[in-house]
């Protein structure tokens, strides 16, 4: 039992270190379009990890399925949110970020 107590642990601080990581970058980058980016990706990935933390303590059959169902409609909206805004960015004329040219 301490083993899988242990498994869910490990896999719960991995997924809050990606939502971690996802903030920082919703904070640090430029633009709407990298914000997306690192929200989108890090922070299903981060979602993924605390699913699989959770499975390991779920109680039953139809609790685990439940939570997985959970995963699979945050994942869904997460990528049409963020396709939309997107978007709608674009269709407002939001350039995409450029890094600056470095002269030698």
């Amino acid at each position: 039992m301490a083993i899988l107590e242990l498994l869910s642990s490990i896999f719960l601080v991995m997924g809050a270190a990606f939502f971690m990581a996802g903030t920082i970058g919703l904070l640090r980058f430029p633009d709407v379009y990298t914000r997306l980016h690192a929200l989108a990706k890090v922070d299903n990935l981060g979602l993924g990890l605390i699913i699989l933390g959770l499975l390991f303590q779920a109680p039953g059959l139809t609790v685990a399925l439940k939570i997985i169902l959970i995963w699979l409609l945050a994942l869904a909206a997460s990528s049409a949110v963020s396709f939309l805004i997107a978007r709608r960015a674009l269709n407002r004329g939001v350039a995409p970020w450029k890094a600056k040219e470095q002269k030698i």
